[in-house]
């Protein structure tokens, strides 16, 4: 019996010279810096500077509301999401563009924001602190709302895309077999999309970890209350840049292992 004949492949074409040297320029732009932090990481003091209690308890305080806005934007951000892919109303789209509108607002502009909806004389602000006595700004609360507000998109528009790609003909499936509204979210949609989920979760995870200008802005930085670790660094690069270093050099390595994590769901991987 003859065997089948292998399809021939064609050679790859050589990348132009030009274009090489181009792309070797644009990614030294990015490690250079990179590079440059490694070398300066003060390695011999590194494990004292983080047991330090500054860095402690900014650290404990980041974990903190990082966790607790992730919390917060599964719960609100996950019904959004669905809404926004499976709903057709008038003002959708605008009601979309503004829920994604944090990614690419400057964060100060959106702790200005904040501080006017919910500062003592913003439009909630003062009805939450004369009739529950919740005082938002400048408060631990008050940093993870900043961070919701910052990280929650992220959440939003990976769960959407998940919702948008999965087969609906599923959920039909379940709904002629006789499950409910209820059941059919729970035991079909939420696993089908469990990856999306998961990675808008860690996606929104690393935003809020990393988040500074709103942070700043809405709630303060003050040490053990809403000073978080990007807030300590900032801090620390005028009294001490040794652990300015160090716990810039933690964030980077939180924030390359996420995407590194989500090179295959986020980023494509080759």
């Amino acid at each position: 019996m003859a065997l089948p004949a292998r399809k021939a492949t064609r050679p790859r074409p050589a990348a132009p010279v030009a274009l090489l040297v181009l792309a070797g320029v644009g990614a030294a732009f990015f490690l250079i810096p990179l590079i440059g932090l490694v070398l300066r990481t003060p390695w011999a003091s590194t494990w004292e500077q983080l047991r330090s209690p500054e860095v402690l308890t900014a650290l404990r305080l980041s974990l903190l509301a990082s966790f607790s806005a992730t919390a917060i934007a599964l719960v609100f951000g996950v019904p959004l999401a669905w809404t926004f892919a499976r709903l057709s109303f008038p003002g959708r789209a605008v009601l979309r563009a503004v829920t994604v509108l944090p990614m690419v607002l400057p964060p100060v502009v959106g702790g200005v924001a904040l501080l006017l909806a919910f500062g003592r004389r913003g439009l909630l602000g003062g009805w939450l602190a004369n009739t529950f006595g919740i005082h938002l700004p400048f408060t631990t609360a008050g940093a993870i709302i900043a961070e919701t507000f910052v990280a929650m998109p992220f959440l939003v528009i990976t769960v959407e895309a998940g919702l948008r790609s999965m087969d609906t003909r599923l959920e039909d499936a379940a709904r002629t077999l006789g499950a409910s509204r209820w059941t059919v979210l729970w035991r079909v949609t939420l696993p089908l999309v469990r990856p999306s989920l998961l990675a808008g979760a860690v996606l929104c995870w690393a935003r809020a970890l990393g988040e500074f200008g709103a942070t700043i802005t809405f709630a303060g930085n003050f040490p053990g209350r809403t000073q978080t670790m990007p807030l300590a660094v900032y801090l620390a690069l005028e009294t001490n840049p040794d652990a300015a270093i160090v716990l810039s050099l933690v964030l980077l390595a939180v924030s390359l292992a996420v995407l590194i994590g989500l090179r295959d769901r986020w980023l494509g991987s080759s």
